[in-house]
């Protein structure tokens, strides 16, 4: 049996997710920030030079919707507004195969709960 993922290693795993959907999206990487609690974790731009700041967030699976710290959220759109940047938020839930509860193991399959890429409004607040 191998040891689960580390709090680290999960972000790892969340971030890799997160960035194959962009790719696939078309979004071009401006830079990359995969230390855990750093935010944004990546800074990037679409087909119309539009800056998007993306926060990724790996969580435990649940039958609810993943909420962030809202408070902090307002203060990092803030931020993003004095950049010219839009907000994306990226919950991954992640959960051991035979246990969602726990989380993965090392070089073991896993469950994934990812409903894509939330944008956040800016200019509201």
């Amino acid at each position: 049996m191998s040891r689960p993922l580390t709090a680290q290693e999960l972000h790892y795993l969340a971030m890799n997710i997160v960035g194959k959907d962009l790719e696939r999206k078309g979004y071009e990487f401006i830079a990359v920030n995969s230390k855990l609690k750093k935010h944004p974790q990546f800074v990037c731009v679409d087909k119309e030079n539009t800056t998007y700041f993306v926060i990724v967030k790996a969580t435990e699976i649940s039958k609810y919707e993943t909420l962030y710290d809202v408070v902090w959220m307002e203060t990092f759109k803030a931020h993003a507004r004095k950049q010219n940047a839009k907000v994306l938020y990226a919950s991954v839930g992640l959960g051991n195969i035979n246990d969602e509860s726990k989380p993965p193991g090392l070089n073991e399959e896993y469950l994934l709960q990812y409903d894509g890429l939330q944008a956040l409004d800016v200019a509201l607040n």
